[in-house]
């Protein structure tokens, strides 16, 4: 119960009911006890009259100690912590403190001291958002979402892109690290969906963006962004490290993005998805539903939005390769494979987050969905059988040692198929058949519809055989009828046809 004190009508009313009744039944009516009746009994002054006395009741366990042992300590670094000060103590003074049971006082004196004492502290100031002035970009993890891909773990990262003022957002799946091709790739799709530039843009510091980058790369990096800002006509801008209020409005949005995934997953049923690009198509879905319901605030918002300009800028990092005799070539240590014909060209390579595109001259000439380096270290090939499957067709036995062979494969199927035919034939003859599979998927285009016959094969326990499968693969003779009678109207009946009509 809150404690109540004592007014002087109430001690007045005991003094009156004293008279007539017991000291228990007169403390009762004016609301008090027995035992602060028998203080009064003792004392009748009134309250009011009374000097309200404060101070310890018991002795301070830290008089001895405070000064000499640990105020020097705080004064030198206010970041020490009350246990830090007590563990201090116990091994300077074993005796006086044998445990824990000064923790909580300790604690109060250093909060309090703190409070008295401690150096300046950051004063956060609520802003007033200005239609069309600021967005906020910002990446976060997204793996407690715990997503698969084809039931494998996808780690992966959201960029968020976030108007202050009507909290309109734009979300993208980022497949690699934060680096500045994802977030202005990103950044310029969030734009023109948004239909309009505002004239701030607030990211935080970019240190990973920077990390492990030479200082040239850093500062080519940074002309790189400014340039980007530029075209658009907008005003870079980031919080200091470390302060991630300074960019809030994004921040606290990610929690409420995470949170409603969360929920969506939760409904769905199911966090697994067949491809990226249907968990894509789930975030768009979503985060488009979610903007439904700012559509007065985006409105009123767009009126004060920059125009776009005609066109888009880069928004990929550009690197020029040449294609090798191995058939491809390197970006970042990794092998991609390229048609043969290129062999000893130089490609423009344009680098985006989840892909890469090549080009010869002005004209597109590969693409090839981006990949990363292994942790271990060993070099990661991207291949493209069609680019290789004509030369496969006149040096087969090569696919047995080829160092990308195992990357060669489109789908398991094919994987499947390749140990079954190792385990089964000699070499020669399992390296042709498998060339002859890879071949028939090429020249038919039926890749998925041979990787079910050979799934089939593979369930039956027979061994895949090219030439079975081309011809369950081939279409159906149908016999066209030869005896096709056609009877030709009458031109007198168009005539009289015409003449009814008039």
């Amino acid at each position: 119960m809150a404690y109540k004190p004592i007014t002087d009508q109430q001690l007045r009313l005991y003094m009156t009911d004293l008279q007539k009744h017991s000291q228990r039944t007169a403390a009762a009516r004016a609301g008090f006890s027995e035992r602060t009746a028998r203080r009064f009994d003792a004392d009748p002054t009134p309250p009011s009259k009374r000097k309200i006395l404060h101070g310890r009741t018991v002795a301070d366990p830290l008089e001895a100690y405070w000064e000499t042992d640990l105020l020097p300590l705080l004064e030198k670094d206010s970041a020490l912590q009350a246990v830090t000060l007590l563990r201090h103590l116990q091994s300077e003074h074993p005796l006086a403190f044998p445990d824990d049971r000064i923790r909580r006082t300790l604690e109060r004196r250093v909060r309090q001291w703190r409070a008295l004492n401690g150096p300046e502290r950051d004063i956060i100031f609520r802003q007033t958002p200005e239609p069309g002035y600021m967005a906020q970009s910002d990446f976060t993890h997204a793996g407690e979402l715990e997503v698969t891909i084809a039931g494998q773990p996808f780690a992966h990262l959201l960029y968020h892109f976030v108007m202050v003022y009507s909290r309109w957002e734009h979300v993208g799946v980022i497949l690699g690290g934060e680096s500045f091709t994802a977030l202005a790739e990103h950044l310029q799709q969030a734009l023109w969906s948004l239909g309009g530039v505002p004239q701030n843009h607030r990211t935080d510091s970019l240190s990973a963006a920077f990390r492990n980058l030479t200082a040239d790369q850093r500062e080519d990096i940074t002309k790189r962004y400014d340039a980007f800002v530029g075209h658009y006509g907008m005003d870079a801008s980031r919080n200091n490290r470390g302060e991630a209020h300074e960019n809030g409005a994004v921040e606290s949005q990610n929690r409420h993005l995470k949170k409603a995934i969360e929920q969506a997953l939760i409904l769905r049923g199911s966090r697994d998805f067949t491809t990226i690009e249907d968990y894509r198509r789930f975030i768009d879905t979503l985060v488009a539903r979610r903007n439904k319901q700012r559509v007065a605030a985006v409105q009123a918002e767009r009126t004060h939005l920059k125009p776009l300009p005609q066109r888009r800028t880069t928004d990929f990092t550009e690197i020029v390769v040449p294609v090798t005799r191995m058939g491809g070539f390197l970006v970042k240590s990794i092998f991609y494979s390229a048609p043969s014909q290129l062999i000893g060209q130089r490609l423009r390579v344009h680098l985006y987050d989840d892909r890469i595109e090549a080009f010869l001259g002005g004209t597109l000439v590969v693409t090839h969905a981006r990949a990363r380096g292994r942790v271990d270290g060993h070099r990661v090939h991207v291949i493209s059988y069609h680019h290789v499957i004509h030369a496969l067709r006149r040096k087969p036995q090569a696919l047995w040692s080829s160092i990308y062979r195992d990357s060669l494969f489109p789908r398991t199927e094919y994987a499947e198929a390749w140990k079954i035919l190792q385990r089964d034939l000699p070499r020669r003859d399992a390296c042709r058949r498998m060339v002859d599979l890879l071949f028939i998927a090429h020249e038919q285009a039926c890749e998925t519809e041979l990787a079910h016959l050979l799934s089939a094969d593979l369930d039956a326990g027979r061994v895949p055989d090219p030439k079975a499968l081309a011809l369950r693969l081939a279409p159906k003779a149908t016999a066209l009828p030869t005896d096709v009678a056609v009877t030709h109207p009458s031109l007198d009946s168009f005539d009289a046809r015409l003449g009814a009509g008039a």
